[in-house]
């Protein structure tokens, strides 16, 4: 299967600023899939070793020369290390911290050799490293579950891939393409984007295998909750899982999670999730303008799940028969892939965060789903499941913020409206005039090339 994570490694290959690159994401998201292809394509030589299997290669890596590293892999395994030839791949490297700081002297002595390194659980290692973390001396990339057009392209629409791909606002889209990917997008919530789902979809086009999948990869990442400590600390990140599955896109209340635990070890349990890229923690903000992390609230957060078809499998529903399968569930799975899709299709080399915003006030509540920063403007997004849904939220916002453009995301066909009028029910303002760019869910991806202001 082919990944846009590739192009991002050729980049990396041919660049002349080029770093031993960290890539950091989730168990089974395929990142040692992706580099084991793309060195075979483009490397003479490559050396993969896997420090959770291979320990007694732990201690190569206690003496920081990456030369007799080198000398000796290339003894042990019978290949030649050449600069711009060799690819040197260091998979699970979470398990040897002494190997991820010696990376900053592959950079520094051998800057032309290629090495690359990965890991599940990266990020708690990286948190709890007693050695000095090789600041400046690597890079690092971000891989995460299939995206929608990912998804097309493999399963035998490249054709709508690319369409979805050269689509521009303004543009009018006929019922028929509508409704053809609006039941592609149908599937894709139900099998999601994770590489071994979609490898089995492929092959065998039938939906009861994709469940068992969905189940063992559940059950891998609950076996790695033994690594996080006492058994009462796994029962509450098992609660918390099921939780975040569950409640997508609303805000955290942990009296509602585990009425019998405390506040502070249902939010080290998120933390840990969050660390773990099983889920994502989207942060309220305050602020309308970049950054938005200026006036971002680290203790007021929703969740999103990594992969939309483990949140179906997660909240046991069935999917036997994805044409005639219609839930309550709908508005979440909206708010899952949309989330979901702007946070695969970011930049690989920036750690992708999002935020939204609420508004508590008496006789004004309010609550924008995401905000999304295109270039230095701040756009609002609404997401509605359907066709229809009113925009009360978005009004509000805009009013309060001075904006004058909104996004809704919805199942209908594309539509801009220019020059529109809303009553709102603030002091400082009683009337809005704004514009509303409407696009079907299925162009989420494409939203950060896309122009709002024409």
């Amino acid at each position: 299967m082919y990944r846009n994570f590739e192009a991002y490694l050729l980049s990396w290959k041919n660049s002349n600023n080029r770093k031993p690159l960290i890539i950091r994401g989730a168990r089974q998201v395929g990142k040692t899939y992706t580099v084991e292809k793309f060195a075979g394509e483009h490397f003479k030589h490559i050396l993969k070793i896997n420090l959770e299997q291979e320990k007694k290669l732990h201690n190569l890596f206690e003496q920081p020369k990456p030369q007799h590293i080198i000398n000796e892999l290339s003894a042990l395994f019978n290949i030649p290390f050449i600069d711009g030839e060799t690819l040197l791949f260091i998979d699970e490297i979470q398990f040897s911290t002494s190997a991820i700081a010696t990376l900053r002297y592959f950079y520094e002595e051998r800057p032309g050799l290629h090495v690359i390194a990965a890991g599940s659980l990266l990020d708690h290692t990286l948190n709890e490293m007693k050695y000095s973390m090789p600041v400046g001396r690597v890079e690092f990339a971000y891989m995460y579950p299939m995206s929608f057009t990912e998804f097309l392209t493999e399963t035998g629409e490249k054709g709508v891939a690319e369409y979805i791909k050269n689509y521009q606002t303004h543009e009018k889209v006929s019922n028929t393409m509508h409704q053809h990917i609006s039941e592609l997008l149908r599937t894709y919530f139900f099998i999601g984007g994770m590489p071994e789902a979609v490898e089995y979809y492929i092959e065998n086009r039938e939906l009861s295998g994709v469940e068992k999948i969905h189940a063992n990869l559940i059950t891998s990442i609950e076996y790695d909750f033994s690594k996080y400590g006492t058994r009462k600390q796994q029962e509450i990140l098992a609660d918390v899982l099921k939780y975040t599955a569950t409640h997508i896109g609303q805000k955290i209340k942990y009296v509602q999670v585990n009425r019998n635990a405390h506040s502070s070890l249902l939010k080290d349990a998120l933390l840990k999730l969050e660390k773990s890229r099983i889920i994502h923690l989207i942060r309220h903000t305050k602020s309308a303008e970049v950054p938005l992390t200026q006036k971002e609230s680290m203790d007021i957060f929703k969740p999103v799940f990594m992969d939309i078809g483990l949140v179906n499998h997660i909240a046991r529903i069935q999917l036997m028969d994805i044409t005639n399968l219609a839930t309550a569930f709908e508005g979440a799975l909206a708010e899952q892939f949309v989330m979901q899709e702007l946070i695969a299709n970011g930049q690989p080399y920036r750690e992708q965060k999002l935020n939204y915003w609420i508004r508590e006030a008496k006789n004004a509540n309010a609550e924008i789903d995401c905000l999304i920063q295109i270039e230095n403007q701040v756009y609002p997004i609404e997401i509605k499941a359907g066709k229809r849904g009113t925009l009360k939220s978005l009004h509000v916002f805009l009013a309060e913020k001075n904006k004058t453009t909104g996004i809704r995301l919805n199942m209908d066909l594309p539509s801009v409206g220019k020059n529109l009028t809303a009553k709102v029910n603030l002091l400082e303002k009683e009337e809005l005039t704004y514009n509303l760019y409407s696009l079907p869910l299925y162009f989420t991806g494409q939203l950060h090339r896309m122009s709002f202001n024409k």
